[in-house]
């Protein structure tokens, strides 16, 4: 179920203030109850975090194990529509005109919806960053949180982050490019129609891309 932005904002008004991140005290391994996974998509203006601007943001939540814990997707206003790359467009849709026809919030109204989800989501336990473009992502949260007046990325997130093209390399699909990695692991690509790609279809790819990856190490592991 995707969180809506009116009940993430009665949730975000009796929000603490998140703690900063930590190293954790136990591991994935020793305590895996204490950890969620933070699956990460953002679609942006360009490539340059602090020039250009996130347009949306999405995110599914989940266990150690990949099982679904809550998703969310918003689309944003940037400050500054006039930034946004023509390549960029040409990849997410975004228009400012039909921005505006699907809800988009201000950048202030969405920080404070995802924090209050985040908040929701984690329920005390150390949050793990996971992306397929996990340096990429991570910049442009960073600076968004900041921004909008928050702390940022290590207020959230644990230290250590997941980064997708680097478990499926070690797991010996050698591809990085999401299309070929899907390809080698049986699974769809992710959309490249640009009025369908998201940050929410990305995360959806993420993560079935991270289950694909545990089966096949299990199934090694097994000896299959």
């Amino acid at each position: 179920m995707i969180r809506t932005l009116a009940a993430l904002a009665s949730l975000a008004a009796s929000a603490a203030a998140p703690a900063g991140a930590q190293f954790p005290s136990g591991t994935p391994a020793s305590d895996p109850g204490a950890f969620v996974l933070a699956i990460i998509d953002v679609e942006t203006t360009g490539l340059e975090p602090g020039h250009h601007e996130m347009i949306d943001l999405g995110a599914i939540y989940t266990d150690l194990e990949g099982a679904e814990l809550g998703r969310f997707f918003v689309r944003i206003h940037p400050d500054h529509p006039e930034r946004a790359g023509e390549i960029a467009r040409s990849i997410n849709g975004y228009d400012e005109a039909r921005w505006q026809a699907l809800g988009a919030v201000d950048r202030a109204q969405a920080a404070s919806a995802f924090l209050a989800f985040h908040q929701e989501m984690t329920g005390g336990r150390t949050a793990i960053f996971t992306a397929y473009n996990a340096y990429f992502d991570r910049a442009f949260l960073d600076v968004f949180l900041k921004d909008t007046g928050h702390d940022g990325f290590r207020a959230l997130f644990t230290y250590f982050l997941l980064d997708l093209p680097s478990m499926a390399y070690g797991a010996g699909v050698e591809d990085l490019a999401n299309a070929s990695v899907a390809a080698r692991l049986g699974l769809p690509a992710e959309t490249d129609d640009p009025l369908e790609h998201t940050g929410l279809s990305g995360v959806e790819w993420n993560l079935a891309l991270y289950r694909a990856l545990r089966e096949r190490v299990q199934a090694e592991g097994d000896g299959g």
